[in-house]
């Protein structure tokens, strides 16, 4: 026999849920449906509770918001500013203790997103409901693991909603140096994230405002039946940026993206936005400032960069010649006839004659690292000085001179000589011939 089908058996499976249907709550109004807040939690546009539209643009370039100030535009580009964040968390009899572990978890979320320590953010927790509990101090725990097993060890307090206490708490007790509060002069902000799911038993209005004027940034973060004026009254201007909504703390932890992007120093280094010419610098407050290169130096418009002159420092050590290079560094070198010694700083004489002071006149020739002497032209010869030079037909022509003077001298000598010799002669001839008269003369007698 064949089954019935699924269809006929539609009014017997109401009959048995109708008890079921009458005890679900009916939707009641949309108690903030109106501007000034932001909401999560909701079915948008694309059929996901919270899910917002894509920034990716169709043909895959950056929608034109992606990279606007205050908003995660991808990996390397943002990073958490410091902070001295203080969570003000509503642990009244209204919240369930699992609801109370959603908020737990939702603070942990945060502190994930934030770069944690004493220079960067440090975290505090007030515990509230008709009393004021601070769970810990902004100087309490310097790394995430600690301070988010410190959180995960908070218990509920149960009774009331004293969220203006908390608030006034905060401000005197919390954001003190005493407690690990960063002065005004360290230029990091003060903030405080108050989560609840009530009205205020307390005036928040007036504590709130001397709170914002004390110069902390509130957050209000509503959920269920929180009420919306006082999350307006609490919160700092603008409200659609620090007034949030979710319907159950089942989707609060939703919140922690809101709040990393908030929370967000836009790297501009890294987005290449910077206009330093070589080196960008992300500064702890979300700026960014330029440096150059070993050896350079930066100019008055604090973007480009100059290679230093070293070597008009005077400190570059170099014996004779600085010579900079286009790196922004130096070297050094030798006058010529010098040679650069292995420490590259000092010169030793590598030839004497190029340093052109030889006296040579024709060529210089050397004779080592330290000697020389000096040579002529061909057509030349090297004088007595051993450093001017003279033709060689000069020299012959003053040599023959020589000769020619030297030969009328003797010439003249031997002629004389032979004058005198002559005239001697014929005086010893007279005398001979006298002696040789006398003796014949006695011979013949």
């Amino acid at each position: 026999m064949p089954r019935p089908a699924p269809a006929r058996r539609l009014p017997g499976l109401l009959l048995l849920l109708w008890p079921l249907l009458l005890l679900l709550p009916l939707a009641a109004p949309d108690p903030v449906a109106r501007p000034g807040f932001r909401r999560l939690g909701t079915r948008g546009p694309e059929g996901s509770p919270g899910r917002r539209p894509s920034s990716v643009a169709p043909d895959g370039a950056p929608a034109s918001g992606a990279s606007e100030p205050g908003r995660a535009s991808g990996a390397g580009v943002c990073k958490s500013r410091p902070l001295d964040l203080v969570f003000l968390i509503d642990s009244s009899r209204s919240v369930r203790p699992l609801e109370f572990t959603k908020v737990k978890t939702f603070v942990s979320r945060i502190i994930d997103t934030l770069d944690i320590g004493p220079a960067d953010t440090r975290v505090a927790v007030v515990n509230y409901a008709s009393t004021v509990k601070i769970e810990f101090q902004l100087q309490a725990y310097t790394d995430k693991q600690s301070l988010k097993q410190a959180v995960g060890r908070i218990t509920p307090l149960s009774t009331g909603t004293m969220s203006g206490l908390a608030i006034q708490t905060a401000m005197d007790e919390v954001f003190t140096a005493e407690a690990g509060a960063r002065g005004p002069s360290s230029n990091i902000p003060k903030v405080a994230i108050i989560v609840t799911d009530g009205r205020p038993q307390d005036q928040v209005n007036e504590v709130a405002a001397r709170a914002r004027a004390s110069g902390i940034e509130l957050y209000a973060v509503g959920v269920d039946r929180a009420d919306m004026q006082s999350l307006k009254m609490m919160a700092s201007e603008p409200l659609e940026e620090h007034v949030f909504y979710v319907e159950t703390y089942g989707v609060i932890e939703k919140l922690s993206s809101r709040f990393q992007e908030t929370f967000c120093a836009l790297d501009k280094c890294a987005l290449n936005i910077h206009g330093c010419e070589h080196i960008c610098v992300n500064d702890r407050s979300g700026s960014y400032h330029c440096e150059c290169y070993e050896g350079y130096t930066l100019n008055e418009d604090r973007k480009t960069c100059s290679a230093q002159d070293k070597c008009a420092l005077g400190t570059h050590g170099c014996q004779h010649i600085c010579v900079n290079d286009r790196t922004g560094s130096y070297h050094c070198e030798c006058y010529d006839g010098y040679t650069l010694n292995a420490d590259k700083k000092t010169c030793s004489v590598r030839d004497k004659c190029a340093l052109g002071s030889h006296g040579c006149q024709h060529i210089c020739v050397s004779d080592g690292a330290a000697s020389y002497h000096c040579d002529c032209y061909p057509g030349y010869t090297l004088n007595e000085d051993k450093k001017t030079c003279s033709a060689i037909e000069e020299a012959r022509r003053l040599v023959s001179t020589e000769d020619v003077c030297g030969c009328e001298a003797t010439l003249a000598f031997q002629e004389k000589v032979s004058s005198s010799l002559q005239r001697l002669n014929t005086k010893l001839d007279g005398i001979l011939e006298k002696l040789q008269v006398n003796e014949y003369g006695q011979i013949h007698r």
